[in-house]
């Protein structure tokens, strides 16, 4: 892998730091605010797309921080989050001693679980935020 990748996939990790940590307090204020007044599933189905308003956001922000130059180095990163995020997602629902079925029931979209697209758009929402930037011509 190009050194200029390796980089790039090194601010992209920083990023995720920061999606992830914005996330770890959405699924909070969920579980806090959301779920008593809809319930557990339902709250989880509502915060995929909350979930994907933070990480539009945060990939907005910090995309030129990334210093990507092409589609290629985009998708890179994109991908990173995606391994990162399922990895974390499993270990932290294994942690907190959650059954593989409650785990998996997230991702199960035949049974409403949404989680699916979100990780789905985890993978392009550099690529978004970028094409979002040049769109907008958006300074740093």
């Amino acid at each position: 892998m190009k050194a200029e990748n390796i980089r790039i996939i090194g601010r992209g990790f920083a990023v995720w730091l920061v999606i992830i940590a914005a996330e770890f307090l959405h699924g909070a204020i969920r579980v806090f605010f959301l779920e008593p007044l809809v319930g557990d599933f339902r709250a989880r189905q509502i915060a995929v797309f909350t979930g994907m308003l933070i990480i539009l956001a945060i990939s907005y922000l910090f995309v030129r921080r990334i210093r990507a130059v092409n589609s290629f180095q985009l998708f890179l990163v994109g991908l990173l989050w995606l391994a990162l995020t399922i990895a974390f997602e499993i270990s932290l629902g294994r942690a907190m001693n959650l059954s593989w079925e409650r785990i998996l029931s997230d991702y199960d979209i035949a049974n409403g679980g949404l989680l699916g697209f979100g990780l789905l758009f985890m993978l392009f929402a550099p690529a978004i935020a970028a094409g979002l930037r040049n769109r907008f011509n958006a300074p740093d």
